[in-house]
């Protein structure tokens, strides 16, 4: 039987690769906080957090997703929950090529179905600026989760494509894609970035501000998901017409205690400035590096944002005061990778320009 190498030198038979041929194309968007696979005539069929469950003492996964989600700060001694990527990418191994080796055969399960053998081509979108170490590690967990094919590109231009700017033409598009653990601000044009940067803080970042907030002033301690929950309900980057409360509850420093605050959108907006405030002078940063040319276009056509930090209430507004431009959120800022990556899949051409590695 014939045979090629594949990474870590896995001997993959020719007659998978065949077989590949009828299994579904993914696109992917392997985020620090959340993972969304596109499949070409069904949408985003997985959206679920990039979490993992472990049972300390076997090394066995227990839970993986939305299921594991659910187990932060509930579980026992023996049991923890662990993100397998950091800051975009893979900070453990075995662990992410688990997560998304079961998200993969996820998809491909068919009522009935006793085994498969999914080869599907995979565009994952990246950060911008992760290593070469970064980009074969991302390969081999693609190819080892069952891609046949594997392609890296870059999340401001996968979101640049999601959100339908002309990526390929001579004109400059600015793209902001806030997700979990990167922000990523890209001036692109004729099917490259011209000029980009990221930043390693994003959503995480803004949840440990409010936790960061909440224990200084108020001797209280908040896990992560609450911090969340606080981030979405009272979060806001501009001062709103009506501010809101809520009460939240945590663990009292002091005494050891449960506790109960109230908080108001305006304190969560001042514990979330530090970070809206680095987010928009990078923005401001980029558009004084790009060149005249692209400046002209971006001032004309505005600027884009994607991911969730995109739906923080007033942010587009507080960007577009800063700036004195023109700005849109995308039409689902949560999905915009994923569907840039899934738009690439349909468009062999575009792909093989944009692409930064790849594995077949």
């Amino acid at each position: 039987m014939i045979r090629y190498t594949g990474p870590r030198g896995l001997m993959i038979p020719v007659i998978d690769n065949i077989l590949g041929f009828f299994s579904l194309d993914l696109g992917v968007d392997l985020g620090t906080a959340n993972t969304l696979i596109y499949v070409g005539g069904k949408g985003v069929v997985i959206r679920e957090p990039s979490i993992v469950a472990i049972n300390k003492k076997t090394k066995k996964i227990v839970a993986i997703g939305e299921v594991a989600k659910k187990m932060i700060g509930r579980t026992p001694l023996n049991i923890t929950t662990v993100r397998p990527l950091k800051d975009g990418v893979i900070s453990d191994f075995d662990t992410t090529l688990s997560m998304l080796s079961y998200f993969v055969k996820k998809v491909h399960r068919r009522p009935g179905q006793k085994f498969n053998l999914p080869r599907p081509r995979i565009v994952i979108g990246v950060p911008s600026q992760v290593t070469e170490v970064e980009r074969r590690a991302l390969l081999d967990v693609a190819a080892e989760a069952g891609g046949r094919e594997a392609y890296l590109v870059e999340e401001p231009m996968a979101a640049a494509i999601g959100a339908d700017l002309p990526v390929d033409e001579a004109v400059g598009s600015l793209i902001v894609d806030i997700g979990g653990g990167t922000c990523e601000i890209a001036v692109v044009s004729l099917g490259g970035i011209v000029v980009g940067k990221s930043l390693k803080l994003a959503g995480d970042r803004m949840d440990a501000d409010i936790v960061s907030y909440v224990r200084t002033r108020y001797g209280l301690a908040l896990g992560e998901k609450t911090a969340e929950e606080v981030k979405i309900s009272l979060g806001s980057a501009y001062p709103v017409s009506v501010e809101k409360q809520m009460i939240v509850r945590g663990q009292d420093l002091e005494k050891g205690l449960p506790k109960s605050v109230k908080l108001t959108s305006s304190q969560v907006r001042e514990a979330l400035a530090p970070t809206l405030n680095t987010i928009v002078n990078a923005i401001k940063d980029i558009i004084n590096d790009a060149p005249p040319e692209l400046t002209a276009d971006i001032a004309e056509r505005g600027i884009t944002l994607a991911g969730g930090g995109a739906m923080l209430a007033g942010f587009a507004k507080l960007v577009s005061a800063e700036t004195k431009m023109p700005v849109t959120v995308a039409a689902e800022p949560l999905s915009t990778v994923v569907f840039g990556c899934a738009k690439l899949l349909a468009s062999r051409e575009l792909l093989e320009r944009v692409k930064i590695a790849k594995w077949s």
